[in-house]
């Protein structure tokens, strides 16, 4: 239930980061190819930010939706038993990424405590703390798929 919640709003972050992502860009084309506009230097930083934060959403909701990238190195088994032990592999290397983008962005998050982004001076940790976030978010939605496919599993015995 919560997790469908969380899920749902990922996904209209997503969009509103989508859109937001059109404000800074737009400036960029129009004030470089019309001169309609003056050049803002803010607008670069914020696209990228944006961008980041895109990525790192994105690819939340996409573990959620069973979306993301996975690549076969052999054949998909036939039974339900075997898919369901098929999925736990890519499923466990994704949590171990998960770990090490909780373990290793807390530091990050520290450092973007003191720092602040040089053009718009926006606290750093705005941006260095989508890191743990994502890893959290990858480490809880995998937990539910791995109860989902322990529940599968048992009920194909």
């Amino acid at each position: 239930m919560i997790f469908e919640f969380y899920h749902r709003f990922l996904r209209g972050l997503l969009t509103a980061l989508m859109f937001l992502l059109l404000i800074p860009v737009s400036m960029q084309m129009l004030s470089r190819y019309t001169g309609l506009i003056p050049r803002y230097i803010w607008t670069e930083e914020m696209a990228r930010f944006c961008f980041i934060w895109i990525i790192l959403v994105g690819s939340m909701v996409a573990v959620r939706d069973k979306s993301h990238f996975i690549v076969d190195l052999i054949p998909e088994p036939k039974t339900q038993r075997g898919k369901v032990i098929w999925e736990l592999i890519p499923d466990f290397m994704m949590t171990c990424v998960a770990v090490i983008f909780i373990i290793w962005g807390w530091p990050l998050v520290k450092f973007g405590l003191m720092q602040q982004s040089e053009m718009s001076g926006l606290p750093m940790i705005y941006i260095y703390g989508a890191w743990p976030l994502a890893g959290a978010t990858w480490f809880f939605f995998l937990i539910e798929k791995f109860i989902n496919n322990l529940k599968t599993l048992k009920s194909s015995e």
